[in-house]
């Protein structure tokens, strides 16, 4: 590597893109929900990716409830209420998907919706 070449790497990072949170958001939702995706299309073999991507939307769930929870969150309190019940939603049908009960598509369709929200698409029902 030369000197250039050096020089561009080491200063790559100050050239990343600033993302807002909403945007930010959206990525986290767009990943985890790929994961989903990509590991209950995998059948049995999957079922340890899928595992590991159900306890990161689990924790990523819990940590939006943990906000919405939070009286100074600026949305309005029946789209808090809203997000808080999904969170349990979440946590509740993921357990379901891990004992084989239950398909993983319906917390791919609410990732889905929230993604669509945060674009500033509207979703029935969600937002």
């Amino acid at each position: 590597m030369n000197a250039t070449e050096q020089a561009r790497a080491a200063y790559a990072s100050a050239y990343a893109p600033i993302r807002s949170s909403r945007s930010t958001e959206y990525q986290v939702f767009s990943d985890i929900t790929a994961r989903l995706h990509a590991a209950s299309v995998a059948g049995d073999a999957g079922f340890p990716r899928l595992a590991a991507a159900l306890h990161d939307n689990r924790m990523m769930w819990t940590i939006l409830a943990a906000d919405v929870a939070d009286s100074d969150n600026l949305l309005t309190k029946p789209l808090r209420a809203q997000i808080f019940y999904l969170a349990e939603f979440t946590d509740s049908h993921s357990r379901k998907v891990l004992r084989g009960e239950a398909a993983v598509s319906a917390l791919i369709d609410i990732n889905t919706a929230m993604m669509r929200g945060l674009i500033g698409q509207t979703a029935a029902g969600v937002v």
